[in-house]
């Protein structure tokens, strides 16, 4: 006799489980089981509030971080210091920064970094958007390049300080206080706060 198993269409939502990051094949299927099974999981409202920030979040076309077709809690803000552009990879590692109060500036997401082998290439990112807030600026501003420690972060902030050399800006590099082939995600505060304070010329 065939074992008994889950229909279809259950195992087409463990599936899609298995997509998220961090989500191995039983934690797919107990949040499923979860979903279907508990009277308290508003499914409906899930859905929607998947779709509606699929539909409407958007990489803000100046700094790259998550935002609305009319608004970014960023550029927006006009109590942030506009003498400061932080340089970090991708829009997620903004939260970091922000969570431990350290910097007060303006960011520019690049929404990923060079890596040859992976097929990023400088057009891949969002230099011109940065080049192009530089050459804009009113006054000379501080690029401070809080990048990975890893090789592909480290050739990205290689890359970019040529880039930026001759124009009206300093530039600086967060201190190592990062683990070696870590990023900002995997900081703490503390060593958030002591990598931007321990910041030096580039």
């Amino acid at each position: 006799m065939k074992p008994a198993d889950f229909p279809e269409e259950v195992h087409r939502l463990i599936g899609q489980l298995k997509e998220l990051p961090g989500i191995g094949p039983r934690s797919a299927e107990r949040i499923c089981l979860w979903l279907l099974q508990n009277p308290h999981a508003y499914t409906e409202a899930l859905v929607d509030s998947l779709t509606v920030a699929k539909s409407r979040i958007i990489a803000c076309p100046v700094c790259g971080f998550f935002a609305t077709a009319t608004h970014c809690v960023l550029c927006d803000d006009p109590k942030r210091d506009d003498s400061q552009i932080c340089v970090v990879e991708q829009a997620t590692d903004v939260m970091p920064l922000e969570r431990s109060g350290v910097f007060r500036g303006r960011y520019h997401c690049l929404g990923g970094k060079l890596s040859p082998l992976d097929g990023v290439e400088p057009d891949d990112l969002r230099i011109h958007g940065l080049l192009k807030r530089i050459d804009q600026a009113k006054e000379p501003v501080e690029v401070i390049l809080a990048l990975g420690s890893d090789v592909e972060g480290e050739a990205t902030a290689n890359y970019l300080a040529d880039l930026l050399r001759h124009r009206q800006c300093t530039i600086s590099r967060i201190a190592q206080g990062l683990p070696v082939g870590g990023g900002l995600g995997q900081a703490d505060p503390l060593t958030l706060m002591r990598a931007m304070q321990g910041r030096r010329s580039w």
